[in-house]
């Protein structure tokens, strides 16, 4: 196996809410992921008193972030992704003035990432906003949002300019069509008009955050981050084959907007037939013009579109209306897996956008036994990892220029969908289960050496 280049960055990925803990210290306000106590499908629930959650303590990377650095040092990450909560820089998100104990708490993580020499890849807002915004403005559905976000991003640009060369500003920005409430602020049953005004306010919000961090830190990269869900054709039926092209457009819109600084022609198309009309200004053109320096997503799994009502019918999938694949196995969660779709999603962004590209999720999460004598033998994860590395390798070779991979979680994390800790994905275990219960204690995973191996040999040691 050929090595990568010497410029790939190797590391990993974490959102803040998923790992940090600490949901109320220092002055952290509460959050849109805060009131998803139970997972991003379940009710909202403004808690008070005993009420409780997993992800109030997570992992509580928010006091052992030393450790954990330190074992992602090990395994000789050159980054990590990871996110800023909104609600620890502006708890409420509407104040003039930030939150010193939050600024000063990634302050000491950057720092600790420096130590080592790990570059931070920074996500803006990852499925989270301040809740005041939500409740008293009406989420992203308000245009006064934006100015707010846009202060903050100024904040932490300003910052951490010297500490942080590599930004994100929204994650899996798309997830608004399937989650309005997580990606957006607005409830879930909330009209198209509604949710695609919604979408429009955060892409001029992230097109203002670009041309920030442009000005404030030049020798910065700034991008997007797209939930990659690659759509394949069930049959060469010509009506698949269209559907298809429509199924990946609702993805790919976002990408051109924030790559190419304005509303594609077959989104204005489906505004029309669908009677949408937006408020967008002339304003808002200008600005949407800042455009990203490359493209970031996630990368799981692909699926397959059809015409056929049958086969709709029995859609299945964790977040994205996908059609199985009959040549595909699946994953414990019944994500089916397909390396080879990474190989055709890199080409594809590439070949739509010319602009460099980094993998910042991709993993398996599965259930990990710990065994007798304290090991947990995860060759199911290394074979993932391995395969769709492999396709990363064949994608460079078929000339698409590549930032970097950061796996998703490389410790084990509470996610996000159903507020889980038994679904993991880490090369580190950590002992606390749905319940809560454990010491968390980490420990390494038979995959944890494999992929110090993996960077070690920039890719060489991958198994074809």
């Amino acid at each position: 196996m050929k090595a990568f280049p010497d410029t790939f960055l190797w590391g990993g990925g974490l959102a803040a809410n998923q790992v940090e803990g600490a949901y109320q210290e220092d002055g952290k306000g509460i959050s849109t992921s805060d009131v998803q106590p139970d997972g991003m499908w379940a009710p909202i629930r403004e808690r008070t008193g005993a009420d409780w959650s997993i992800k109030d303590v997570a992992i509580d990377f928010y006091h052992r972030y030393p450790e954990d650095v330190a074992l992602f040092a090990e395994m000789g990450f050159t980054c990590l992704r990871l996110s800023i909560a909104w609600t620890r820089i502006y708890p409420n998100g509407d104040e003039e003035k930030p939150n010193d104990a939050g600024l000063a708490f990634y302050d000491r993580l950057f720092d600790e990432l420096a130590k080592h020499n790990i570059q931070p890849v920074v996500t803006l807002s990852h499925y989270e906003m301040p809740w005041t915004l939500v409740k008293n403005y009406g989420g992203w559905g308000s245009r006064q949002v934006i100015a707010f976000f846009e202060r903050y991003a100024k904040t932490v640009f300003n910052r951490y300019r010297e500490k942080v060369k590599f930004w994100l500003t929204f994650n899996e920005v798309n997830i608004s069509l399937h989650a309005p409430l997580t990606g957006v602020g607005i409830p879930d049953d909330s009209s198209k008009s509604d949710i695609y005004q919604a979408i429009h306010h955060q892409l001029v919000a992230s097109a203002l955050a670009v041309k920030a961090c442009h000005e404030i830190i030049p020798d910065a990269r700034i991008g997007n981050m797209l939930l990659g869900g690659i759509m394949y054709p069930l049959t060469c039926k010509p009506e698949d084959i269209l559907e298809t092209m429509q199924a990946n457009h609702t993805w790919q819109f976002f990408g051109d907007v924030q790559s190419r600084g304005s509303y594609p022609g077959y989104m204005l198309r489906y505004f029309r037939e669908q009677g949408i009309v937006l408020d967008i200004t002339d304003a808002d053109k200008e600005v949407l013009k800042e455009t990203v320096d490359f493209i970031s997503f996630s990368y799981y799994m692909s699926g397959c579109v059809t015409t056929d009502e049958e086969q709709n019918k029995r859609a299945r999938s964790n977040i994205l209306s996908m059609v199985h694949n009959p040549y595909l196995p699946a994953s414990d969660w019944g994500w089916q897996i397909d390396p080879k779709g990474l190989r055709i999603l890199l080409n594809t962004l590439w070949d739509r956008y010319q602009k460099p590209l980094f993998i910042v999720e991709n993993g398996l999460g599965a259930k990990d036994k710990v065994e007798s004598d304290g090991t947990i033998n995860d060759d199911y994860r290394i074979r993932y990892l391995n395969d769709h590395l492999v396709q990363v390798r064949e994608a460079i070779d078929d000339g698409v220029e590549m930032l970097g991979y950061a796996s998703w979680g490389p410790i084990d994390l509470v996610s996000f969908s159903n507020a889980e800790l038994s679904k993991r994905y880490g090369f580190i275990y950590v002992d606390r289960d749905d319940q809560g219960n454990g010491t968390l204690k980490r420990s390494r995973k038979k995959s944890f050496y494999w992929y110090r191996d993996i960077i070690a040999s920039k890719g060489e040691r991958l198994e074809p």
